[in-house]
């Protein structure tokens, strides 16, 4: 990946795009006081260079699918090798190398109440010990702040689409076009809807409305995908506490409103609460894991892993 530095007019276009990953260029250019021109130009820089992509990301919760967050140690030798193989993988959500390559840290989306695919996993002779726990329920519903803090309250408002409804309790029953459609999103979630009609076989007015629908029901959602790395926060960190249930949901949805988290959610197993932190530096992250989370009444035990590398994040490279 060709990274390129950013600055505030990339900073704010991303965000806008965090907003809406599907939002006209028209739409943006006029909110953030600058050309059409100068927003596809920018955007089309940020996504030739690797620095930044929209993917379209399916939501578990309302597609029916099990994640379970997989954690595995391997022989470093082998850790690369692995890794692009688990990101090929259509099932994996989410495949991060940690501790400087003596483990692979993993989501699986599995159809149901499926098991995570262990089997196939204990198959590879680089990995050492394989933990894997089930995905309860994430414990926050927004995007890390650290890539959402560029816009103004009124540029904000004038960009976010409106919130999805729901569409019932009950999962999205997933059609043979959204089999086809959604992989083409997750390549590139701002293709435009005649491409997305030849990749399918499909007419365009049906891939206009389906594509409309997933993402008023919740069912799918755009995703921007950026290296923390580039917007200044250089230590990121896988986190696992054992929470005491009593406290468990509190301490959840307090994580969930720090600045530093840019995940957390509650499994299965010993370590009951699965968290990502993303730091300005070491420095700040020890100060937040000792100084915040350490505090934490209700907090029994913590384990941490840095992050080294991401393989994959939300969705597959195209």
């Amino acid at each position: 990946m060709d990274s390129v530095t950013l600055d505030a007019l990339d900073l704010r276009l991303l965000h806008a795009l965090q907003l809406d990953g599907r939002a006209s260029f028209s739409k943006i250019a006029e909110v953030l006081e600058v050309s059409d021109r100068t927003v596809a130009r920018r955007f089309g820089r940020l996504r030739d260079t690797g620095t930044a992509r929209v993917a379209g990301v399916p939501d578990s919760r309302r597609t029916g699918n099990a994640e379970w967050v997989v954690r595995l140690r391997v022989l470093p030798s082998g850790t690369a090798a692995l890794a692009r193989a688990l990101a090929r993988r259509p099932d994996t959500a989410w495949v991060t190398v940690a501790s400087s390559g003596a483990e692979l840290v993993c989501i699986f989306r599995v159809a149901g109440e499926g098991p995570a695919p262990l089997a196939v996993l204990g198959r590879f002779p680089q990995i050492t010990q394989i933990e894997a726990q089930r995905l309860l329920r994430p414990a926050m519903d927004h995007c890390w702040v650290g890539r959402t803090s560029a816009l103004t309250a009124e540029q904000v408002a004038a960009l976010r689409p409106p919130a999805a409804d729901g569409a019932g309790p009950d999962p999205v029953q997933l059609t043979d076009l959204d089999r086809r459609l959604l992989p083409a999103l997750a390549a590139d979630g701002r293709a435009a809807y005649p491409d997305l009609a030849r990749q399918v076989s499909w007419s365009e007015s049906a891939v206009r409305r389906r594509l409309e629908e997933l993402r008023r029901t919740g069912a799918l959602r755009l995703d921007v995908e950026v290296d923390a790395g580039l917007l200044g926060y250089s230590a990121q960190c896988l986190l696992w506490l054992t929470v005491v249930p009593a406290r468990l949901g509190g301490i959840a949805r307090t994580l969930a409103t720090d600045p530093q988290t840019a995940f957390a959610g509650m499994t299965t197993g010993a370590h009951n609460l699965f968290a990502i932190a993303v730091c300005r530096d070491a420095e700040a992250l020890h100060t937040y894991l000792t100084d915040r989370v350490g505090c934490l009444e209700g907090v029994g035990r913590m384990e941490t892993a840095m992050v080294t590398a991401y393989a994959k994040r939300a969705a597959p490279q195209p």
